[in-house]
């Protein structure tokens, strides 16, 4: 069976946006408190995929 992760890390952030992995926490830091002004729940260093799919243009969320 192929899964795919349902939140990713800043590792894989770093890979998608070609950035250091400071930069990338960053990024995910800064998702994260928009989510959870929203009302969700957030993991500390990581990010529901399909949120960064509707954030970062010609990503896909599959």
């Amino acid at each position: 069976m192929n899964r795919t992760k349902y939140l990713l890390t800043a590792d894989d952030a770093k890979d998608y946006l070609e950035c250091s992995r400071d930069h990338a926490y960053k990024v995910i830091k800064k998702l994260n408190l928009e989510l959870a002004s929203m009302g969700y729940e957030v993991e500390a260093g990581k990010v529901p995929r399909k949120f960064f799919a509707e954030k970062f243009y010609g990503f896909e969320a599959s």
